[in-house]
């Protein structure tokens, strides 16, 4: 890790679950069993981010910056609570930013979707979707969020024009919907890359 830097990051505490998520970095953000054990998987997951983020992630010294009280959401297994960090404006130049990594996220998953088998390894209990249930899954719930920025795509709209759709909503840092712009970006990007790890990690 970068000396001299910082990524400030925020804690969803639930009964279930904590997660830590990193502001600078959208998409970088882990759960575990208590406070610690969600910032060390943070940490162990932080190679694979840069995978994803490419050389400009230099998180250096992580600093937590709030705590959020979680809800039902929380502990099913998805981060859903918003804190006051999420409602800071965005400017343009941090949108542009931001947008830009959760476009690193789709192409990502996109890459990992492309060579993964269409069979996937299941669970313990023979739990768990397929590479193109997952793809479908993803790609209804990015409709989904867009939609709670004020940006309707209608679900025959082509994944590609869909992205591109939410991308240039997100962009103007302003939402219509009832989701701030910060978080809308980091569920986003948590969303893909968590299902881009699924992948990979049951891909034989």
């Amino acid at each position: 890790m970068g000396a001299g830097t910082t990524t400030h990051i925020v804690l969803e505490e639930g009964r279930t679950w904590v997660f830590a998520s990193a502001l600078e970095w959208p998409g970088w953000c882990r759960r575990g069993k208590s406070e610690q054990a969600a910032i060390d998987i943070l940490l162990d997951y932080a190679g694979r981010y840069a995978a994803v983020a490419g050389p400009g992630f230099v998180p250096g010294q992580l600093e937590v910056a709030g705590r959020v009280t979680g809800n039902r959401t929380t502990d099913f297994g998805a981060p859903d609570a918003r804190g006051p960090w999420d409602y800071d404006p965005l400017g343009h130049e941090d949108a542009a930013r931001q947008v830009g990594l959760l476009e690193a996220c789709w192409r990502y998953f996109d890459a990992v979707v492309a060579s993964a088998p269409a069979q996937l390894r299941k669970g313990p209990r023979g739990g768990g979707r397929d590479r193109d249930a997952i793809a479908s899954h993803v790609r209804g719930a990015e409709r989904a969020y867009s939609a709670k920025v004020g940006a309707r795509i209608p679900p025959p709209t082509p994944w590609p024009q869909q992205r591109a759709a939410a991308a240039a909503a997100l962009r103007t840092g302003v939402s219509a919907g009832g989701w701030p712009v910060r978080y809308a970006i980091r569920r986003c990007a948590w969303h893909v890359l968590d299902h881009a790890w699924e992948i990979e990690d049951k891909s034989d």
